[in-house]
């Protein structure tokens, strides 16, 4: 897929709490059916952003690595998230026996290591790839639309509020 500048950015992240700042600001655009795909290495910071923009809705609450249990879900009366994390996967099918489809119908969706669902991945996602920074730190975020409501999301990274 080409995309064009309206439809990817690459944001400098100095911290880990640039990470979560980044995170919440996405988490105040999102609505159900949105799908944050989290891409990176080990230690890139999928599930830093993940904590930021889950705490961000529902306050202080605990947000463990879905690594072994593969999907945790979040749900009050104003949201529901589900977080997914496939890196564990064998086949893209098994996501599907962990209710993505059901998810994509009600909930904000994270999904860290998006590539295992190869075809499955829905058109329209928000795709954010982590990578190392200029230090240990630091980290780069390169957002990359993939379709109408992704780039909306991404046009809200405009919004001066912080």
């Amino acid at each position: 897929m080409t995309t064009h500048a309206r439809d990817a950015r690459l944001i400098a992240l100095e911290d880990l709490a640039a990470t979560e700042r980044l995170a919440q600001r996405l988490a105040r655009h999102a609505r159900p059916g949105d799908v944050f795909g989290l891409r990176g290495e080990l230690g890139a910071g999928k599930t830093t952003f993940a904590r930021g923009f889950i705490t961000s809705i529902f306050g202080p609450t605990e947000v463990p690595s879905p690594t072994f249990t593969l999907v945790q879900t979040y749900e009050d009366d104003h949201a529901v998230i589900w977080h997914f994390d496939l890196y564990r996967l064998k086949a893209p099918e098994e996501a599907l026996e962990l209710g993505l489809d059901e998810a994509r119908r009600h909930a904000v969706l994270l999904i860290e290591w998006p590539e295992r669902l190869g075809a499955l991945m829905p058109a329209d996602w928000l795709e954010l790839v982590l990578e190392p920074g200029v230090d240990e730190h630091a980290r780069r975020a390169h957002l990359i639309a993939h379709g109408p409501r992704a780039q909306a999301l991404l046009a809200a990274m405009d919004d001066p509020t912080p």
